[in-house]
């Protein structure tokens, strides 16, 4: 903390030591000024890179953009319009990170979320919040409620809007985008190809949860609260991209991550309820209909969409966790 601007010359101390004291004191106050600066402006240049719009990427700016008084916020933006749009945001429990008027990632994923639960598009321009998501702020309508009866604190989601929906006491307590199960296929463990990735919808309940980041063979989980076995969860991760990618997993902000554990009961028995519902966009695969064979459903049209050409990530594998035999985890 800076010390309180003051006028004037300081008195003359009757202690020669004091003077020394203070003479040091202000030296190394310099060299730390000095030092920050000279940190400040190396990471500022290794925060500069590139923002890919809709990929979920950590915001980096070298420079913090000016946010206009009106028109259109964008990720990079800094300013009072932004901390209105954070301090609205928070208001409608979509988490935005921290409100510091900075148009970051915790943000940027809380306007995802807002955006899917008002059925604003987002295919194009998803990162803007424009004129129509701005009157949308002013008269939101609230998310669609999954499973009325599923309990008073409950956690909902929804795979075709990709949002997560958190009920404490029957009211709305935390919204936030979501990754769910991609569609596509991967290497198993043991040869050959698994899949397609897709999140199982279902009812299920919140029994295992694993502290901090968690190595799996396919990349990292944070704070993970398993509701499948040791086999599906609901875990954070960076970044959090767009559109679905998961290999079933329901992947949500770090930040969110945080707090879901927090306002849940985890237990082997009697965990918060997870109702899952619905299917992942463009992750559905059509069946074929009766007395039709599966290269004749495949050449009429689809009447939902099909996935996308399969890729094959890397296997999942056996991993030890303190406590939990034999995890497998989708990621």
């Amino acid at each position: 903390m800076s010390p309180a601007p003051w006028a004037g010359q300081p008195a003359r101390s009757r202690h020669p030591g004091c003077q020394v004291i203070r003479a040091v004191a202000a030296v190394l106050g310099t060299l730390i000024a000095l030092a920050a600066g000279v940190l400040s402006q190396a990471g500022a240049a290794q925060a500069a890179t590139p923002w890919p719009a809709g990929h979920g990427a950590q915001v980096r700016e070298p420079a913090w953009i000016p946010a206009p008084a009106t028109g259109t916020l964008r990720p990079g933006m800094e300013g009072v319009p932004v901390r209105t749009l954070q301090q609205r945001l928070a208001q409608l429990h979509y988490y935005p990170g921290q409100v510091n008027g900075r148009f970051g990632t915790g943000t940027l994923e809380a306007v995802w979320a807002f955006k899917e639960v008002q059925g604003l598009p987002t295919s194009a321009g998803a990162d803007d919040v424009d004129p129509a998501m701005q009157q949308a702020l002013a008269r939101p309508r609230s998310p669609q409620v999954l499973v009325p009866s599923g309990g008073r604190t409950r956690i909902e989601v929804n795979l075709p809007a990709e949002v997560l929906v958190l009920y404490v006491h029957s009211q709305v307590q935390l919204i936030s985008h979501i990754s769910a199960g991609g569609g596509y296929y991967y290497r198993c463990a043991g040869g050959g190809t698994c899949g397609p990735a897709l999140t199982p919808d279902g009812n299920y309940r919140a029994h295992l949860f694993v502290a901090g980041w968690l190595r799996v063979p396919l990349g990292l989980m944070y704070n993970p609260v398993f509701f499948i076995g040791t086999n599906f969860a609901i875990h954070g991760d960076i970044p959090i991209p767009l559109k679905p990618a998961s290999h079933g997993c329901v992947r949500v902000p770090v930040d969110v991550a945080n707090a879901l554990y927090t306002q849940i009961r985890i237990s082997p028995d009697g965990g918060t309820p997870i109702y899952i519902r619905g299917h992942a966009p463009g992750t559905l695969i059509p069946r074929p209909r009766p007395g039709r064979s599966a290269a004749a459903t495949a050449a009429a049209p689809a009447t939902t969409p099909a996935i996308a050409a399969p890729w094959v990530a890397a296997s999942p594998a056996l991993i030890k966790v303190l406590n939990v035999p034999g995890l497998v985890s989708p990621r």
